[in-house]
Formats: structure tokens, sequence, C-alpha cells
């Protein structure tokens, strides 16, 4: 590689050395190789497809033509809505981590060509917005607001560049070249300039700039880009933003929904769209570890509390609330949930972050369950079509997919099938991290991982089919031939009883099965620490783990509070939440119970959805059904579908 990458959150930032910096530190995903029989595929899919597809899809749309009108490349009028920009901007950053991995001339041409036209389209002072520069005084979206900065509550002017700067990291980190971390720098010291105590007072309405910002910190070094994060997030809930912006707002806002109705450090609750609160609790997490301000850690913590207890659905979805895209109060969880794909990753980042800070599993168990279930729903196997919303019910006519009743090519509004782009090529830097001499084995994904620890080079490899098998063959390959170090293996709640931290849900039976954990074929005493299996000895090369985590098929139920699916039962095995379907079903799903007596067998089908296991069930009256992993729902047209089962 020509360049040193560090992966932060699935996220490329720079390897700087900072003063501050999370104690856990991610393997860079350029150093993780994936051999996974169910994520390799996946991952060469969004590379040869979704990648490409979705730059389609931004020209066909005008997203990229915008550039060129605004930078005088071309006759043309704005196309689209104003928040456009950042879908290429996500593109490019997907494009850019699959160009760190595997060296494409014909995508390295592309970008090029696609990033001068950006650059073209920024205006001398650095101001970039294409909206606004093609439109100028004639702009006719009101939530653009009428002038630069006066309507941040809805322009989406700060989150497009958000993404633009997370494009630019990675960009010049997989090529070297500066051409579009240029244009970032230039409108993050525009910004800086305009922006603070003193200055103009903001709050960003869509947060993402703040991510953004950190990760430009990290690169460059200039301490302006951090404290206009810190300075974004600490004016939420204050004043002198509100009074700024009165004149112009025909009705006060509704600041929960943009997290403005308390300071960060004040809020407890996960109020308004889900999408942004994700963002920010990540931007937060971010910002604390580099200042050492507790408060913003505290909170993010008491706000993880609330929503994974309150606010979450089994398959890891955020968002009970449509109209809003947002979190409704809490154990409203109805099963025509909102559940945005963005929504997920959001999580996911979050998650990630809090475990970076901690070292506590509890928050990869989170984000693995959303993972593999509320994530990977939202992309077909084929890579070019998504859901936006993720429901845990359908009765196959209704159009909950934006007008379509089961995955479509493409939204008017595509932040989804855009964010999916770029967090797959991120996946391998989820698998392991470090601390000192400590590794940690987080997900369960077959390949082989180069782990640079303070005690030396270490490479783990991978052997599993995980997640339709419980059984990791681990084998470790210090350099040089031994090296004493502590391994941490992730012991996921799901096989311990737990299906989440804390009582929202809850497996129907209190059976633990055993767990078995063995180095070179022999059974070894183990430790526990924060959900991690702690085996520390001298390794040397040959040594080999070998973790077996039963996987029978489990019942769910939820906390009674939770109205919507009372008396209801949900099936999981192993990681993956499963769910009915009417192709399997006789083309209805509605007469499907379940019974404390009802029997399970699991079947390996190579021939279905491209191989997976299915949950045979078979109730005391002979009536049998047939279960699906929930991510594979819908590759078979609409139907009818079901994740909560009625009981008898």
């Amino acid at each position: 590689m020509r360049t040193a990458f560090f992966c932060l959150a699935g996220l490329l930032v720079a390897s700087a050395v900072l003063a501050q910096d999370y104690p856990i530190k991610p393997v860079p995903f350029t150093e993780v190789t994936f051999r996974s029989a169910f994520w390799s595929p996946r991952l060469e899919t969004n590379r040869t497809v979704t990648i490409p597809f979705a730059f389609k899809k931004c020209e066909e749309t005008g997203r990229i033509d915008n550039f060129a009108v605004a930078g005088g490349l071309k006759p043309g009028k704005f196309r689209g809505i104003r928040y456009d920009d950042s879908d290429v901007f996500k593109v490019i950053e997907g494009a850019a981590y699959s160009l760190a991995i595997r060296q494409d001339a014909e995508l390295d041409k592309y970008l090029d060509e696609l990033i001068a036209k950006i650059a073209a389209a920024q205006e001398p002072d650095g101001y970039l917005y294409t909206i606004r520069t093609i439109q100028k005084d004639s702009i006719r979206d009101p939530a653009a607001g009428k002038e630069r900065w006066s309507f941040l509550q809805d322009s989406h002017e700060l989150y497009n560049v958000g993404h633009l700067y997370e494009a630019a990291v990675a960009h010049h980190l997989a090529t070297g070249k500066k051409t579009l971390l240029n244009v970032a720098t230039k409108n993050a010291d525009l910004l800086a300039d305009t922006f603070g105590e003193g200055k103009r007072y903001a709050v960003p309405g869509h947060q993402e700039i703040e991510i953004g910002l950190v990760k430009l910190y990290r690169l460059t070094g200039k301490k302006a880009y951090l404290t206009l994060a810190v300075f974004f997030l600490d004016q939420r809930g204050r004043h002198e933003h509100r009074k700024q912006y009165a004149a112009t707002w025909a009705n006060p806002p509704d600041y929960a929904y943009y997290q403005d109705h308390k300071p960060v450090t004040e809020q407890t609750e996960a109020v308004g769209h889900v999408v942004r609160a994700g963002y920010m609790y990540s931007g937060m997490a971010d910002v604390a570890t580099l200042t050492g301000n507790q408060a913003y850690i505290n909170a993010i913590r008491t706000l993880w509390q609330n929503v994974t207890n309150q606010k979450m659905y089994i398959t890891g979805g955020l968002g009970a609330n449509p109209h809003v895209e947002g979190f409704g109060p809490g154990y409203d969880l109805p099963n025509n949930a909102y559940n945005e794909t963005c929504a997920a990753i959001a999580n996911m980042l979050w998650n990630q972050r809090l475990f970076l800070l901690t070292g506590d599993a509890k928050y990869i168990d989170v984000l693995e369950r959303t993972l593999y279930n509320g994530f990977l729903s939202g992309v077909s196997q084929g890579g070019n079509l998504f859901f936006y919303p993720n429901p845990l019910v359908s009765n196959g006519v209704s159009k909950f997919n934006h007008g379509y009743a089961t995955r479509c090519e493409w939204f008017n509004t595509s932040c989804c099938p855009t964010n999916v782009a770029r967090f797959l090529p991120s996946l391998p830097g989820y698998v392991y991290a470090h601390q000192k001499g400590d590794i940690f084995v987080n997900l369960f994904i077959a390949g082989t991982g180069k782990v640079q620890t303070d005690a030396g080079l270490v490479t783990l490899t991978q052997q599993t089919d995980y997640p339709y098998s419980g059984k990791v063959r681990l084998a470790v390959e210090p350099a040089p031939n031994t090296l004493p170090l502590t391994l941490k293996i992730r012991l996921p709640g799901w096989s311990d009883g737990r299906p989440v931290p804390g009582d929202l849900y809850r497996y129907t039976d209190n059976a633990s099965p055993k767990i078995s954990l063995s180095v070179n074929g022999k059974p070894v005493a183990y430790t526990t620490d924060k959900g991690f299996a702690v085996l520390k000895r001298t390794w040397k090369k040959g040594d080999a783990v070998e973790l077996n985590l039963p996987m029978p098929v489990r019942k769910v139920q939820v906390n009674e509070k939770v109205i919507a699916v009372l008396g209801k039962i949900c099936l999981e095995r192993g990681p993956l939440v499963y769910c009915v379907e009417a192709a399997d079903n006789g083309g209805d799903v509605e007469q499907i119970r379940l019974t404390g007596k009802t029997r399970f067998q699991t079947a390996t089908r190579p021939d279905l959805l491209r191989g997976t296991t299915v949950i045979k069930g078979e109730n005391a009256d002979k009536t049998t059904f047939t279960a699906i992993p929930y991510h594979l729902w819908s590759h078979r047209g609409p139907g009818e579908m079901a994740v909560w089962l009625p009981t008898e």
C-alpha cells in the first residue's frame, strides 16, 4: 500500500499521532482480507455492481452534472434536491476504499474526472453547494435558504460538505492525491473563518459535518477543524443561533427533531430524526476522545442505554416513526417500523466508537445484530436493489418502500444506496482491534488479518462458516516465532442467553448452551472480561484456537411494555433474526402459529437464495412452516412477511 490507513468505526481516517485518541485501535480494513462464503461475495458485488451502479444513477439523475453546471463546464439547470451533492461524495468515499484494496486504473481515472468537476463547482472563497451556485438569488427551494447559511436546520449545506470531507480523506489516503482534499480543506477553512465564538452561531440541521471535521483534523493536524466540530456540538440547546435566525422562521422549528432541544451533555433520551442523532452521537464520541470531554462520553452512554433498553428493534433497526424518520416514545415499536438503512449504519458507527472507548463487547453485540439483520436487509444480494425502510411485517401489497412493495433501484432521496456503497468495503476494519499487547477478536468472518501490536506483528487467520455455524478456528502466527500477548475473543451475548444488552428482549427459556474453547485441540480455562474470553499466553507459530458457539433455534419474547408485539414470538439462530415469508409458506403467513410444543429443525439449503440455512417448524397438529433469515426476505418479489409470530 502506498499510504498508511487507520480505520475508525468502519470509516477511513489518517493514522496521525495525536496526544489523545481512542484507547483501542481498530485494525485497518486494508490489513484484513475476507475469504468468507457469506461476506466475500457481498463485498465483491459492492465493488463491481453497487459502486458503478450508484455512479451511473448519479449521472442519470443530474447529481454529477450539477457540479459541471455550477463550475461552468456545461450549460444547464440544477436538477434534483438540495442535498444530492452528498450522494456523490459518499460513492466517491466507497470507491476510494475499493481503490485502497485493489488498484483499478479505470476507476482511478473516473474519479480524477469527477473531482475536476467538483473543484470547478467550488466558489472562489471555498463555498460549495451546487443548488445555490447554479440558481444564485433565484433559488427555488425554500429549504435551501435565501442566502448562505440562512436556513441551516434544513439546507444541508453543512451536511453535504461533511460527506465531502470524509470522501476527501479516503481518496487522499487511497491514492496519495490532494485534488479532492484541497477542495475539502478550502471549504473547511471558510467554515472555520465563518462560524465560531464571536462570529456566526449555528447548529447544523443534519449532523455529519462533525465526523468529517474530525477526519480532516486527524489527517492535517489543523486544530481549527476540531475546534469547529466542538463548537457545532456545543451550540445545541442554546440560544445564540436561535436569536440569529429567528427572523427567517415562519414557525419555530421542532428543536427535538434536530437534537437541538437541550445541550448535548444534558440529553438523556434519544429523540428526533434517527440518522441525525446517530451521526451526532458518533461525532460526540470522536470529539470526546480527542479532547478528553468526559461529559460527552457520559451523555452518549446514557443515550445508548435509552436506545437499547427502549427503542431498538430486534433487528438492531432504529426508527419507529415514519413521519419524521425518527424515534418514537419508549417501548413504542410497531411492526411497520421505518428502520431506515442509513439509521442502521449510524447505529453501527456509534456502537463501534463506544467499543473503542470502553472495550466492552456489548457494543459489538449490538453492532453485529444490526449488521446481519437491520443493515444487510437494506441491499439485495445482486447489489442494485435497496430498501429505504426495513419493516418487520409486510402484507405484500402496501408500497412501504417509497412507492414499492419490495426493493427498488433508486429513490429521489438516495442516501441509503450510497451509504451502503461506502459502508460495505470498510467492513473488514470492524473484525479486529488492539490495545498495547491485547488483540480483540470482535467479528467472526473467515479470512486473514495482520495486527501490529506493541508486542509485535501477529497474523490471525479465521476459518468459519459463521453466521450459519458457530465453529471458529483461529490460527495465530506471531512474528517473530513466539510472542507473549493477550487474545480477547468476543463471546456474543446471544451465545450466553442474552439476545441484547438489557431487558428489551429475552429468550423464552433460560438455557445457555455450553461454549467450548480450546487451544491446539486441548480445552483451556479462561477468564472473562467485559464479554470477552481472555487467553493470555506466549503464542507461537502453529497455535490455533478453536471456539464452538452452539446455535440452537431460540424463541425471543419482548418486554411486556412493548404492546405492539406482546404475546408474539420471534425466532433466532446465532446472530440471525428469522422471518416467515409467503414464498416458503403457500403464499400465506397469517395462519402460522407457534406453541410451546413447536419443534424446530434446521436445514442447509444451497439451492435457496444463493445458499442459506432455514428453520423448519412443526406443531403438534402437524402444521409446518419455514423461516428464512430476515435479511434475505423479498428477494422473490412482493409477498407477505412477518418477524413476530403469534402464539396460541
